[in-house]
């Protein structure tokens, strides 16, 4: 044999069963997308830097210490690959001129985003997300239906009593101001308490301090100031409508006062879905409103609001609460000899034309192997073709939970698979 080589630390393979739950996943939030009418993008997994500086905020941990950033030898500059999906959905959204006329346009992509973490259980270089993003409505309404139709996807896999949504507000820039200058003076009397990157996130972005995660930082985090105290009279009643708003879809959920979300762009809104089922990895979606994104980044001003959700941390959740059916036949067929083989392949060829899972042994070997490959499958029956069935006009169809096995005419067998 000759070299080996291993994947990328802090990358996965995702093989077998595992591919189960993440098509499950998948395929439940497509099916929510379509009933709220979302339209699918598909967007570069790279984008030019400046996109994600502007738009995520140059302070952030993700621009500041996260982001895979190669030079673009074509044009000067620098590209990196998308850390999040917001600020390259905006992006489109300008470039495309989606903004005239001024509706409401709801966006979902599903793909992957890329960190440079340090890889942890529940933390990928290369993860996916599920991301929706609403633009072009400020309507309190939209923030209470986006978030229902979050909710409505844990419930859809089964995972709405793992999980719990919180809530907050975290202002505009009108009332920010003032709450900012309250946590400087809190976190400075705190300042050789704080860790390192606090200490850095307190002269560029206090709000940050909120999100830090060491319990030493906690121990003070949460005899901070809230927002919820400083809100303006508009933010205050947009907070307000979302609560009643949210009340009238029956979506439970808690305030958190202290809860931001790690990027500079939200305003008003936020909340994320959190479970206590995967250590420290709580939070498995989340988002808000970000009414300033598309003028950051050079369009004209236009509300928006929106999600993601990490479908690895899903996945994980998934498999730590429930199974997904595996991929199995329901048909095996089984046939020797040259006459044999050719009838079998017509009953296949119609099982799966009539959308049964069936499978058939390329090898051809003896009834005996072949038969131990239909136990193997995990095939409900395996229809067996022998040459003399044919001759008589039947086939042996063998249930293989408790090996009784029965003949019976080619038509009452269909008969059989369709019930």
């Amino acid at each position: 044999m000759g070299q080996m080589f291993q994947r990328v630390k802090g990358f996965q393979d995702i093989l077998g069963d595992d591919c189960l739950y993440w098509q499950y996943a998948e395929d439940t939030i497509k099916a929510i997308f379509k009933q709220y009418s979302i339209s699918e993008v598909r967007l570069p997994v790279l984008e030019r830097t400046e996109v994600f500086n502007r738009g995520i905020g140059g302070t952030t941990d993700i621009v500041e210490k996260e982001m895979f950033t190669m030079d673009d030898s074509s044009g000067g500059g620098t590209l990196s690959l998308r850390p999040e999906a917001t600020a390259g959905i905006v992006r489109a959204y300008i470039e495309n001129g989606l903004y005239n006329p001024p509706i409401l346009h709801r966006f979902y992509c599903i793909g992957p985003m890329f960190r440079k973490e340090n890889p942890q259980k529940g933390r990928f270089r290369q993860f996916v997300q599920g991301d929706v993003e609403f633009l072009g409505s400020s309507s309190p309404l939209t923030d209470a239906d986006i978030i229902g139709m979050l909710m409505s996807y844990f419930d859809k896999l089964g995972l709405g009593k793992f999980v719990k949504l919180e809530l907050n507000s975290v202002g505009c820039p009108k009332c920010r101001p003032s709450y900012q200058k309250k946590l400087i003076d809190y976190f400075n009397g705190h300042a050789g308490e704080m860790c390192e990157d606090c200490n850095r996130r307190l002269e560029r972005n206090p709000l940050r301090v909120l999100d830090c995660k060491q319990q030493k930082c906690r121990e003070f985090i949460k005899n901070a100031p809230i927002m919820l105290d400083e809100l303006c009279d508009e933010c205050k009643e947009h907070f307000d409508n979302v609560q009643y708003y949210l009340g009238l879809l029956n979506v439970p959920f808690v305030i958190n006062p202290l809860m931001v979300r790690g990027l500079d762009y939200y305003v008003r809104t936020a909340f994320e879905v959190v479970t206590d089922k995967l250590g420290a990895a709580s939070a498995v979606g989340g988002g808000g409103r970000y009414d300033g994104l598309v003028e950051t980044l050079g369009g004209p001003s236009t509300p928006g609001i929106g999600f993601a959700i990490g479908m690895d941390r899903v996945v994980a959740l998934l498999k730590e609460v429930s199974t997904v059916e595996k991929l199995q036949p329901l048909v095996y067929v089984v046939t020797f000899g040259d006459k044999s083989l050719e009838e079998g392949l017509k009953v296949l060829t119609r099982l799966r034309s009539l959308g049964i899972v069936a499978e058939i042994d390329y090898a051809q070997k003896g009834l005996k192997n072949q038969m131990k490959k239909a136990d193997r499958s995990g095939a409900k029956y395996a229809i067996i073709m022998g040459e003399d069935e044919l001759a008589r006009g039947v086939v042996s169809v063998r249930t293989m939970a408790n090996s009784s096995q029965e003949e019976m005419s080619l038509e009452n067998f269909y008969k059989l698979i369709k019930e």
